[in-house]
């Protein structure tokens, strides 16, 4: 029972204030039109990025069109001024496509680079010294549709070996060995079947871990340190890396998937956003069985449902939720990467933990849109196709 809440290749740089446009049109993937390309890769290595097969389709849902507008203004500018900020994922999937992006800001340069190892796609931007008040804008159009997992429809979804090693690996706030291996023994215990392996972390997960809505951002998702203080309280990060590093020390491939609230959820009030969404961060996981490919999880939205609902671990709509959340993404949410230990182009501080706010860098310091009195942010997004 559930335990209520406890306490591209880079692109040239564009240069100058004006507006600047990279379009990708219909549902053909990597077709970009842009005065400055968001991509160069030649055609044999962006086909070696994608899967060595295509996923079954999944069941007919309507696709949503979105356009989300993020606004940035800079204050305290002192010397260089160079920004990053993550975009929504490049390749196309069943249940996401990213159609274009356009920017316009009094920035030096600006462009969008794209790293194919990580599957992110970032914006660059930066300043000159001297420009008072760094500004820009970037609106990017993204279709999406839910993403449901159907253990009746077995498919032929064989992933490449060199990605399911990279979704094993640990890293520094993620291991897979010691304490985290023991905990994930006793998780699945005999259980051999694939899919019943993943069901059952994703259970031990919801009920042994708890929403903390103090934390800052999206968690710290500081897996060890979690563990070794038996303290399994977070947000998203925490909850959905917990279950990623889970899986991992035990020889099933997973990865968790940051990204960004965008419209009202069906489900729950909590688990969706309206207006500005510049605080609406949020990450997902999902892992991979042979002959399904990867499976979506959510249990950070099961946790957070029981924290803004005050839902008892006996409460019929609780167990509805738990059960949709294996297997089942609502798409009021746009996924930007599943990167960990991201060292951004041109840095020289050390890798984040994850890239899912703008980060700045100014006088050797780097800070993010967390930092309020330095950065001004908001989001907003809005259907496009009625």
């Amino acid at each position: 029972m559930l335990a209520a809440n406890k306490k591209k290749t880079a692109a040239k740089p564009t240069r100058s204030s004006t507006t600047k446009k990279s379009n990708r049109h219909g549902a053909k993937p990597a077709v970009q039109h842009s005065e400055t390309p968001a991509a160069t890769s030649p055609p044999q290595a962006e086909a070696e990025q994608r899967d060595a097969t295509s996923l079954p389709d999944e069941p007919t849902t309507p696709w949503r069109t979105y356009d989300i507008t993020s606004t940035i203004a800079l204050s305290n500018a002192s010397g260089k001024l160079r920004m990053w900020l993550p975009l929504a994922l490049y390749k196309d999937t069943p249940w996401q496509r990213s159609l274009g992006h356009s920017w316009q800001g009094n920035f030096t340069n600006a462009g969008i680079y794209r790293d194919p190892a990580e599957t992110m796609v970032v914006f660059y931007a930066d300043w000159n010294e001297g420009v008072a008040a760094p500004q820009l804008q970037i609106t990017s159009q993204v279709t999406k549709r839910d993403r449901h997992f159907d253990i009746t429809r077995r498919g032929n979804a064989a992933e490449r070996s060199e990605v399911l090693r990279q979704n094993l690996h640990s890293s520094n706030l993620l291991p897979t060995d010691g304490l985290v291996r023991r905990t994930a023994e006793r998780a699945v215990g005999r259980i051999k079947d694939p899919v019943a392996r993943g069901k059952a972390i994703y259970d031990w997960v919801l009920e042994n871990t708890s929403y903390d809505p103090s934390l800052p951002g999206i968690g710290r998702g500081d897996i060890e340190a979690m563990l070794d203080s038996g303290q399994l309280s977070g947000k998203s990060a925490d909850i959905a890396l917990l279950f990623v590093a889970l899986c991992r020390s035990i020889g099933i491939p997973a990865r968790p998937i940051f990204g960004q609230r965008i419209d009202s959820s069906r489900l729950f009030a909590g688990l969706g956003a309206t207006g500005n969404l510049s605080t609406e961060q949020q990450c997902r996981a999902e892992f991979y069985t042979p002959g399904y490919g990867w499976i979506p999880v959510n249990p950070a939205d099961v946790r957070k449902a029981i924290y803004d609902e005050h839902l008892s671990s006996s409460d019929p709509k609780l167990v509805v939720l738990s059960k949709l959340l294996f297997g089942f993404w609502e798409m009021n949410w746009v996924a930007f990467n599943s990167a960990q230990d991201v060292k951004l182009r041109g840095d020289t501080g050390k890798a984040l933990p994850f890239l899912v706010f703008p980060e700045a860098e100014m006088a050797a310091e780097r800070f993010n849109s967390l930092d309020t009195k330095r950065f001004s942010y908001t989001v907003h997004a809005s259907r496009v196709d009625g």
